[in-house]
């Protein structure tokens, strides 16, 4: 038995800074958010993201999100990064399992000219729903042009038909947003005829915090010994404590080697102290710890 990964991702480890002050159905903290460049410039390398979706925020505390990984991320050499099945134990495995597969050329730019119609777009107005503490769902496109469109829509999925708050025109918006984002999900998942393997990163984000006796009669988990750079690196925000180092080369392997053996509870020893770790594999355009300062 499976189940994806993304609950425990929530629920273990965090996200700071959400741009509360973006208007509805925009993404006012999305840098480069509409700003066009040359058609020439595009695209510079096939590590340029050109599609995602993720979710951030609902009821789960800001501290518990940082790290968390987009639902899907397309690049410009057609690669569909996502997560993958996980077994349905607790704890959890403590790598998360992402998996990539290649879309063809057509397929992109198929996707990326349907993203307009669906409203990924300034001034589609989504509305905001008589929805308490649901998750915040953002699809961010980047066009052939150079052109870079986010939006962000509040309980896109969990919003009742006929909410009162929203118009005709605001729930129909939904709908084709929502209809977009399942296309995509679909392209993640593959239609058989090509399979996804397992995603290798070049870097992987340590996000570390102290370990804390667990409660609720939970049982106890074998500690083991940090293998990687030394705990818990540069604070993410020092008032939550959180740690992020970002481990390589030969370290990489050393720390994957290690994190096999261990769970999402694990107690990791390092210089006297005990830490709790989130391993959070670096995607092809993220370049380190600052990722997670940020609006995701």
């Amino acid at each position: 038995m499976t189940r994806l990964r993304g609950t425990l991702m929530a629920a273990a480890v965090p996200l700071f800074l959400l741009a509360a002050c973006a208007q509805p159905g925009t993404d006012a903290g999305a840098p480069g958010s509409g700003s066009p460049r040359s058609a020439s410039a595009y695209p510079q390398s096939g590590d340029e993201l050109v599609a995602r979706v993720e979710s951030y925020g609902g009821f789960v505390p800001p501290d518990r999100t940082v790290g968390t990984l987009p639902s899907i991320s397309v690049y410009a050499d057609g690669r569909v990064i996502t997560e993958g099945p996980v077994p349905a134990i607790y704890p959890g495995p403590a790598m998360p399992n992402l998996q990539v597969l290649t879309l063809s050329p057509d397929q992109v730019q198929q996707l990326l000219k349907e993203a307009s119609d669906a409203g990924v777009k300034p001034g589609t107005d989504f509305g905001q729903p008589n929805v308490a503490d649901a998750p915040t769902t953002r699809v961010t496109v980047r066009n052939d042009q150079g052109t870079t469109q986010s939006v962000a829509v509040v309980a896109l999925n969990e919003a009742q038909a006929n909410d009162p708050m929203l118009t005709d025109a605001q729930e129909s918006a939904r709908a084709t947003l929502a209809a977009y984002v399942k296309k995509l999900q679909e392209l993640a998942a593959g239609d058989g005829a090509t399979a996804s393997t397992p995603y290798v990163p070049e870097s992987l984000a340590v996000l570390a915090r102290p370990w804390t006796q667990q409660s609720g009669g939970e049982p106890a988990q074998a500690e083991m010994a940090w293998p990687g750079p030394a705990l818990p690196g540069d604070y993410l925000n020092p008032a939550v404590k959180i740690g992020c180092v970002v481990v390589s080369g030969a370290d990489l392997d050393k720390v994957t080697s290690a994190a096999k053996k261990a769970n999402q509870m694990t107690p990791w020893t390092a210089d006297g102290q005990k830490y709790l770790i989130n391993f959070r594999p670096l995607l092809p355009d993220e370049k380190g710890c600052a990722e997670f300062k940020g609006n995701r």
